[in-house]
């Protein structure tokens, strides 16, 4: 609903295991990360590459643009993922409504739903350490 806050700790070991974790995020947000380089979703179909309707087909975990070409491998917790209350890969593609993707375009999205996806797993590696930082934490007034 809200940014997140940035806790301290005054364990320094959980201090830098959380900033290293951060500073994944970071990289992975801007598209720098070089997990991103193996994307997990490939574009398949043949057709225009033109944007006309984002659907979401569940079952077989594909995101249509069209009725010929679609993103696979992109699971439905990945879809739905919100960053500021915007749902980041349905925005991305309605933004292009009407467009022809272009190969370069292709490739951005790809690397998005990675990112996406890597962001959820290493947001659970920080839900996970989160209670040893608020044993510690450290208040500033």
């Amino acid at each position: 609903m809200d940014f997140p806050r940035v806790p301290f700790t005054s364990d320094y070991e959980v201090f830098k295991e959380v900033g290293k974790l951060g500073e994944s995020l970071v990289y992975l947000h801007l598209l720098k990360s070089p997990d991103l380089d193996s994307p997990i979703s490939k574009y398949q179909g043949k057709g225009l590459n033109l944007v006309e309707k984002v659907i979401y087909g569940e079952p077989e975990k594909r995101i249509y643009i069209n009725k010929d070409n679609y993103f696979d491998n992109i699971d439905k917790e990945v879809f739905e993922y919100q960053i500021g209350g915007c749902q980041v890969l349905s925005k991305w593609l309605k933004d292009r409504k009407g467009r022809y993707l272009s190969l370069e375009e292709i490739t951005t999205y790809s690397r998005i739903t990675t990112a996406l996806r890597r962001t959820r797993e290493t947001q659970q590696q920080i839900d996970e350490i989160y209670p040893e930082i608020e044993k510690l934490s450290v208040e500033f007034n």
